[in-house]
């Protein structure tokens, strides 16, 4: 299966998100540079011509034609149609399944060899809810439909690699999901990828432990000597370099950091904080674990912004330039 085009660039699969948020406008600022790939916007064409109207510079909105050369100034958009009109900055659940087609193109595409990675504009979860479809997120709906039993969240920006043991759990419902097999599964995918897709060939990864002062010995959680400690011994017998589990307020300063090539947080807010205060506006989501690449924005809809042209396009040009270098490293796996 072909990954590349004329010029030997990777063509990668901008899905533009929901309708009513900032992700058709963000995919414009993509037309103003001259990238190592060939973007293709998925989206309907009218909705992405109507949202960038008038805007300076402007931007030539055209169907893709994968016989023809990109060109700067250009957005080449592959039409999938909106199931209604949509409004900036106004949510509708008849288009939440235009949501998810975008989703499902994108996938196909990148399962068939037609895009080498696929990057995500921001979803709305809320309003495809209330259309009565089930969907808690783009990386579950990802892992479901690619059949991956197992993915991992990572976020990349400000300098760091912050992955999570457990994603959107109420706090207390973490300690129940850290289990050995689930530590175990989690620190493989991290691993494997880190050197699949970021070229590392020996990646260090710091492993926070889950109580202040990583348990204190015992005195504030024994999650570290009972579940932590043994998986980080196994896999280090197995040759993985890990380094934890480490007290997280002391593990996330910079001489710390910088003896890591990531780091593997339990939960949500005890890594994400520090990522994006380190790189808001400019962070990436990096879905680990699926047979292909995927990155996203570090942001929602912003539907407030929507159709203003305020919104930043920071985290969608570094979650472009990731996806190519992404898709690069597994290019030259695969050659």
């Amino acid at each position: 299966m072909t990954r590349f085009v004329a010029g030997n660039v990777p063509v990668l699969a901008i899905t533009s998100g929901e309708p009513a948020g900032v992700g058709p406008e963000l995919c414009s600022a993509l037309a103003g540079r001259t990238w190592p790939a060939r973007l293709v916007v998925l989206g309907d064409i009218g909705l992405i011509r109507a949202r960038l109207a008038g805007r300076q510079p402007t931007v030539t909105v055209v169907e893709w034609a994968p016989e023809s050369m990109p060109r700067t100034g250009v957005l080449e958009v592959l039409h999938v149609g909106l199931c209604a009109p949509a409004q900036a900055g106004i949510l509708d659940p008849s288009n939440a399944p235009y949501v998810l087609a975008l989703l499902d193109r994108a996938i196909d595409g990148c399962r068939r060899g037609e895009f080498a990675a696929m990057v995500t504009a921001p979803v709305h979860k809320g309003v495809i809810n209330d259309a009565g479809i089930a969907f808690s997120g783009h990386t579950e709906y990802l892992a479901e439909r690619t059949g991956t039993p197992r993915v991992v969240m990572m976020l990349v920006g400000g300098g760091l690699r912050v992955a999570l043991a457990t994603t959107h759990l109420p706090l207390a419902r973490v300690p129940a999901a850290i289990t050995e097999a689930m530590l175990d599964e989690t620190l493989r995918i991290l691993h494997r990828d880190l050197v699949a897709r970021f070229g590392l060939a020996v990646p260090r990864i710091l492993v926070a432990g889950l109580n202040p002062h990583a348990g204190e010995g015992g005195h504030m959680g024994r999650e570290e000597i009972e579940v932590i400690a043994p998986v980080l011994d196994r896999l280090r017998g197995e040759g993985m370099d890990l380094v934890g589990p480490l007290p997280a307020d002391t593990l996330f300063v910079p001489h710390t950091l910088a003896r890591g090539d990531a780091v593997l947080a339990m939960y949500h807010d005890q890594g994400l904080p520090v990522l994006k205060h380190a790189s808001f506006g400019g962070g990436v989501n990096v879905t680990l674990g699926l047979p292909i690449v995927r990155t996203s924005v570090d942001h929602g809809t912003a539907l407030d912004l929507a159709g203003t042209g305020r919104a930043d396009p920071g985290s969608l040009i570094a979650a472009v330039e990731l996806a190519i270098a992404m898709a690069d490293v597994r290019a030259g796996a695969l050659s």
